[in-house]
C-alpha cells in the first residue's frame, strides 16, 4: 500500500486525466511495482547474485523505446490547471555555484512541473533569477555565500507549499548546510530528491538514511555513494550490490549515476543503457534532479519517476550529442533537447 501523500499525488493525476481509474487502482494497491516488460533503454536486474537480463540499446534516431516498457505521462486535459502538474521546490545554490540550482530549476520546468520555486542564499538571488523568467526565486539568510542555520525555519515553512522538494544542487558544504540536509531529510513528509551537496551533508551528519518522513530519491555518483557507505568499493558489481542493499534497508529509491545508471528500490532494479560520455559535464546531474522532481510532482511513483527521468535525461543527451558532438556538449543542451526526448514516450 502507499502512504497518504502518495495517494494525494495519484488522485491529483487522476483528476487531471493523466491516470485512468484502473491505473489509479493498480498504483494504489501495488505501489512501486515494476512493469513486466523492460524498455529497450533499460536492463532489468534479477538480483545482485543472478546478474542482469539481456537488453537492446535504445534507438536514439527518433528514440523508440519498447511499447509498454516505460511509465508514461498521459496527455493533459484541456481544462487542467498548473497546480495539477506539481509544485516543485528546489533548495540549493551558493556563491560560485548558482548555475547548479538554476539548471535544476530549468530541468524541472522542461520536465513538466506546473510551478517551480527556487530557494537560494540571498547573495545569489539576482543571479539565479535571471536564469529563467519561468521559475520563482526566494532569497534566504546566508553566511559566507551559503545558507545559514537561520534559514532553516524559512526552508521548512516553504516545503508546506510544495508537492515535491529537490534538495542539494550547488548548496555547498558547511556546518549549516549539513544541519539543513539532515533536518529536512528526516522531517519533511513530501517526496524529496536528494542530490549533490545534500548527499554530502547527510554523510557529514551521519544521518540514519532509514529515518525519513516521506518518499526519498537519492542520486549519487560513485564517489558520493562511497562517501555515504563510508568505505571504498572498487568493484563495480559490489558497488551495485551495495546500492540495492542500501535501498532495501532504508526504504528509498537509489539512482546510482554513471555508465548504465542503476535504478533500484531494493526490490526492483534496472540499468539504463542510453546516454553518452558527452554528458560527463558540470551541471548534468543537476538537470536530472529537476526532471525527477517534475515527474514526482506529476503523480508518478518514486521508482517510476526514477526510471522515466533517467531515460529522458539520457535520451536528451543522446539527441544533443547527435547534433553537437560529445565534446562540445554542456548541461544546458540536455535541457534544450529534453522536450524532444519526452515526446518519445507520449
Amino acid at each position: 500500500m502507499i502512504n497518504k501523500h502518495e495517494f494525494q499525488l495519484l488522485a491529483k493525476a487522476f483528476r487531471a486525466g493523466r491516470l485512468t481509474l484502473q491505473q489509479l487502482t493498480d498504483q494504489t494497491f501495488a505501489s512501486n511495482s515494476a512493469s513486466k516488460k523492460s524498455p529497450s533503454s533499460e536492463r532489468r536486474e534479477d538480483s545482485p547474485s543472478t546478474g542482469v537480463s539481456t537488453g537492446r540499446n535504445s534507438e536514439i534516431s527518433g528514440i523508440k523505446p519498447n511499447e509498454n516498457g516505460l511509465p508514461k505521462l498521459l496527455p493533459r486535459k484541456k481544462d487542467s490547471h498548473k497546480r495539477d502538474y506539481g509544485k516543485v521546490l528546489l533548495i540549493g545554490g551558493s556563491v560560485g555555484m548558482s548555475g547548479a540550482i538554476s539548471l535544476a530549476g530549468l530541468g524541472a520546468l522542461r520536465g513538466g512541473a506546473g510551478l517551480v520555486r527556487l530557494m537560494v542564499p540571498g547573495e545569489i538571488l539576482s543571479t539565479v533569477a535571471i536564469g529563467s523568467h519561468c521559475y520563482m526565486t526566494v532569497g534566504c539568510s546566508s553566511e559566507g555565500g551559503q545558507f545559514s542555520v537561520g534559514s532553516l525555519s524559512k526552508l521548512k515553512e516553504a516545503t508546506e507549499w510544495a508537492d515535491v522538494v529537490v534538495l542539494g544542487p550547488g548548496m555547498g558544504r558547511s556546518p549549516a548546510t549539513k544541519e539543513i540536509a539532515d533536518t529536512l531529510y528526516r522531517q519533511i513528509s513530501k517526496p524529496m530528491v536528494v542530490d549533490a551537496d545534500a548527499l554530502n551533508g547527510l554523510t557529514d551528519a551521519n544521518t540514519d538514511l532509514a529515518e525519513h518522513a516521506g518518499p526519498r530519491l537519492l542520486t549519487p555518483h560513485a564517489g558520493e555513494f562511497q562517501r555515504l557507505l563510508k568505505c571504498s568499493v572498487g568493484n563495480p558489481g559490489e558497488l551495485r550490490s551495495r546500492g540495492i542493499e542500501l535501498a532495501a534497508k532504508n526504504q528509498l529509491v537509489l539512482i546510482l549515476k554513471g555508465d548504465q545508471t542503476m535504478i533500484t528500490d531494493g526490490a526492483n532494479t534496472f540499468s539504463n543503457n542510453n546516454g553518452n560520455p558527452g554528458m560527463a559535464t558540470g551541471g548534468s546531474g543537476d538537470v536530472l534532479s529537476g526532471i525527477l522532481g517534475a515527474l514526482l510532482g506529476q503523480g508518478l511513483s518514486p521508482i517510476d519517476s526514477a526510471r522515466l527521468g533517467v531515460y529522458f535525461h539520457g535520451a536528451a543527451g543522446d539527441l544533443a550529442a547527435s547534433e553537437l558532438g560529445q565534446c562540445s556538449m554542456i548541461a544546458s543542451d540536455i535541457v534544450d533537447f529534453l522536450g524532444r526526448a519526452m515526446m518519445s514516450c507520449s
